[in-house]
């Protein structure tokens, strides 16, 4: 566990994505003026950005680490907070976060707290972790990587909000159903840490360290820190089961401990497929990427503003 000091290296860039910037608090106060205002009364210099989309936050997140600020803090989902910390990954700047999405499974595995007040209390108060990452072909990730099932849904999700308008859930709800009639396989190949196994499957799950198997803990990591790669890999299973994996890669919960999965604890992967292409979901965001793909993890590469306490020793060093 480290400190950055925010009284010497006062300068904090935070960047949120344009749904959570606009929101408006109990009081009718946006999100945006409430942390200038938390901010400036912890004396901490915050300049703050609405980014219009993904490409946005990318270009803001990198022009941060140029300009040498000490934290890039990410307000949104979990979607934000990979697009922001894939740019801040190697570098000494820190990752601030203020978990303003629905999910928000990064923050909660690292029990940064999920209300404003309490976030930007815990940027302030300055106290680091290092922690992994994962990484596929050179997309990183922070959670959890996956391949067949939930990247179709979800790819079929984002054409049934674009051609229809239709809500994000019940677009997700009739994207499921229709993917699920197909009852889609893939045949692959993956070698990890030199074991080598061939599948046919409909997930290939990958998450950045392990994913508890407590029923009452469903998607918690007890640390990220450990330097390894979770493997899931489906067998053949009913579409009842497929349904139940499709909603586990979705909530970012482990597919749970069952006969019909390979599990294995690995630092590097390789997966063929009869494909040159393949959709590859990483933290919820879909894309098309050339195989075969090459997972690794990368141990200690992000720095990220955590509580002290115990609590925060999921990714204390």
């Amino acid at each position: 566990m480290g400190r950055t000091n925010m009284n010497e290296d006062s300068r904090v860039m935070v960047i949120l994505n344009s749904a959570a910037g606009t929101k408006k608090l109990a009081g009718g106060e946006t999100i945006e003026a409430r942390l200038a205002e938390l901010f400036a009364r912890g004396d901490v210099d915050a300049q703050i950005a609405v980014a219009g989309d993904g490409d946005e936050l990318a270009v803001l997140a990198e022009r941060a680490v140029k300009e040498g600020y000490a934290v890039v803090v990410a307000g949104g989902g979990d979607g934000t907070v990979n697009l922001v910390a894939s740019k801040l990954v190697g570098s000494r700047t820190c990752l601030g976060v203020l978990p303003l999405g629905t999910l928000n499974h990064f923050a909660k595995d690292l029990y940064i707290p999920l209300d404003v007040e309490s976030a930007t209390q815990t940027i302030i108060d300055g106290h680091t972790a290092q922690v992994d990452v994962g990484e596929v072909n050179g997309q990183i990730f922070i959670n959890n990587s996956s391949i067949g099932l939930y990247p179709n849904i979800v790819r079929h999700r984002e054409r049934q909000q674009e051609r229809h308008g239709r809500g994000k859930w019940f677009a997700l709800v009739r994207a499921a159903f229709r993917v699920l009639r197909r009852y889609p396989f893939l045949s692959v190949r993956l070698t990890a840490d030199g074991r080598e196994l061939t599948r046919r499957t409909p997930l290939v799950f990958v998450g950045n360290n392990e994913y508890e198997m407590d029923s009452f803990q469903l998607g918690a990591r007890s640390c990220l820190n450990k330097g390894q790669l979770s493997l899931y890999v489906a067998h053949h299973v009913s579409r009842a089961r497929l349904l139940q994996l499709s909603l586990a890669a979705l909530f970012g919960w482990s597919p749970g401990e069952a006969p019909d999965f390979d599990q294995l604890c690995v630092s590097e992967l390789w997966i063929k497929t009869g494909r040159r292409r393949l959709l590859v979901a990483t933290d919820g965001e879909v894309n098309v990427l050339p195989t075969p793909l090459h997972y690794r993890i990368r141990p200690g590469e992000l720095r990220v503003l955590v509580p002290r306490g115990e609590d925060a020793n999921k990714g204390e060093t």
